[in-house]
């Protein structure tokens, strides 16, 4: 798991870097820059409302006395989808934008339960 995780952290940069160069050798440089300023900004905003309502339905959760877990797993989701926004590039910015649409989100939501449930069962975590 960690050996995917570093190869992961040195592959995309480099994927990253072509996609970019790639586009600007297309479309021009200032597009291209343009793009990634825009997806920035519209990702910090979209991040910043979908981390608004994650945290409401939480409160509202915690008010009922019920157990947040979905609402934990929105947050955490909507998290990592806003430090892919942060990131510059093309492919993190899709994968940021992914993670803060409801939709996918539950997709991705439902994909880690599962893996989670998987591991249980197999007696991954262990005391």
């Amino acid at each position: 798991m960690l050996s995917k995780l570093l190869l992961l952290l040195f592959l995309l940069p480099l994927l990253e870097l072509y996609v970019l160069l790639s586009l600007a050798g297309q479309i021009g440089t200032l597009p291209t820059l343009s793009l990634v300023i825009f997806t920035c900004l519209a990702g910090v905003l979209l991040a910043r409302n979908q981390g608004l309502l994650a945290v409401r339905r939480l409160g509202l959760k915690l008010e009922e006395r019920k157990l947040p877990g979905d609402e934990v797993l929105n947050g955490i989701l909507v998290l990592i989808g806003a430090v892919l926004l942060i990131t510059p590039g093309l492919i993190t910015d899709t994968a940021g934008f992914l993670l803060l649409l409801p939709a996918t989100r539950e997709t991705a939501k439902n994909i880690i339960k599962r893996k989670l449930q998987q591991a249980l069962l197999e007696g991954y975590f262990r005391r």
